[in-house]
């Protein structure tokens, strides 16, 4: 199979979205096209914005599976698109969802919907994700199917004795370090990836995961179901939060009902609030709606995109939105949707200029021996410019 996954709902997906398609968000334990790649072993391409073509292209053949990037693959899923015949189309009505097509032809990113299909309705249940809050609600039941699929018939690395284990779903991956820690995964499996580390007198209650490479520092308090991607380090108190990759929270404040990017770093107790003191359900602002849209969620925390950072001691109210490449520190609370490419706090906010922002990116990305590549520069670019409009500080 030669797999496109395309994008849906990227609007409503950013500001995560800016920087990737769809189908790389982390939900569970693996982004969304790993999971494709995973159950299909088949090759996976994109079908994204131009602007992020130049790092995610797409690869054509004369037998193309057009699948939406937003959609987490199941057996049942699978089976009705590997049944599919060259211009036939799945559609899940209750969502109003194109799932997936079959055509030999090269389609571009805005045709999709243009195109003439013969369609079979799917009413199957779908996990899917929308909205920037369903990276964190839907976490936990991504998270056990992923935990399911990577540990079936397999047998987890020993765990020291000087750990206590609470239930019976907690899988250590080789090379992964553990030390007089409390696991508890009655309420959701622990996985507890390669060469990542759980330092000592840290509580974790399941579900979670701590991805690849990545560190959890001593004493922290974690409420699943989590995800810590690759190559993070978190520390304090956390609760159903989902931090993409190479990210770092790495002292004493709270996080909670959020989602972090790749490249964010926040300061020594930054505290990010989750509940609104009236109880009431959350608005967040939307890109798709320019405006603040009603989440329908009463817990809702920070939604942070790549490269973004917080200084010691920021405080953000519930509900808000931080762009690309954002710098955010000083007294009191920040605005509750910060553009991407800001520079400034309560008191003042001004343009971050492009060129400093990717000298900070070039150090930050160094010291994981990762270039900031030419490609990633032109992503961050356009970014910046196609953002402006928000940056309108007077």
């Amino acid at each position: 199979m030669n797999i496109i996954l395309f994008d849906d709902q990227r609007l409503n997906l950013l500001p995560f979205t800016y920087t990737r398609p769809v189908s790389e968000i982390r939900l569970g334990i693996r982004t969304i096209s790993e999971k494709w790649k995973a159950v299909t072993n088949a090759e996976i391409s994109y079908l994204t914005e131009d602007y992020l073509a130049v790092k995610y292209p797409t690869n054509f053949t004369n037998e193309n599976y057009y699948i939406n990037g937003s959609i987490i693959p199941d057996n049942q899923l699978l089976e009705a698109i590997k049944d599919l015949k060259e211009g036939e189309l799945i559609y899940h009505q209750e969502k109003e969802k194109i799932i997936a097509f079959l055509s030999p032809q090269a389609i571009a990113f805005e045709e999709i919907e243009n195109f003439e299909f013969s369609q079979i309705n799917y009413d199957e249940e779908l996990l899917d994700i929308n909205e920037v809050w369903d990276i964190f609600s839907k976490n936990g039941e991504a998270l056990q199917r992923d935990y399911e699929q990577i540990t079936n018939g397999r047998k987890s690395a020993t765990v020291p004795d000087n750990n206590i284990l609470i239930g019976d779903q907690i899988f250590i991956e080789e090379g992964a370090k553990v030390q007089a820690s409390i696991l508890n995964s009655e309420n959701g499996p622990i996985y507890i990836g390669k060469n990542s580390e759980v330092m000592e007198g840290c509580v974790i209650r399941g579900g979670f995961a701590l991805c690849e490479g990545a560190v959890v520092k001593l004493s922290a308090k974690i409420y699943g179901p989590t995800t810590i991607g690759p190559f993070s380090k978190v520390g304090g108190e956390i609760n159903n939060s989902v931090i993409f990759g190479y990210s770092n929270k790495g002292h004493d404040g709270f996080l909670g009902n959020s989602v972090l990017g790749e490249w964010c770093n926040l300061g020594a107790d930054t505290n990010v609030s989750n509940l609104k003191n009236n109880y009431a359900e959350i608005k967040l602002w939307n890109y798709e709606k320019n405006g603040f849209k009603n989440s329908g969620k009463q817990f809702c925390g920070m939604m942070m995109g790549d490269h973004s950072k917080s200084g010691i001691n920021t405080m953000f109210n519930t509900a808000t939105v931080v762009g690309v490449s954002a710098n955010i520190y000083g007294g009191g609370f920040p605005r509750n949707f910060i553009p991407s490419f800001s520079w400034g706090g309560s008191e003042k906010w001004i343009d971050y200029r492009f060129d400093k922002a990717m000298e900070v990116a070039e150090k930050v990305m160094a010291r994981r021996n990762i270039p900031l590549s030419e490609e990633d520069k032109s992503i961050l670019k356009h970014i910046s410019e196609i953002t402006k409009t928000y940056r309108n500080f007077g």
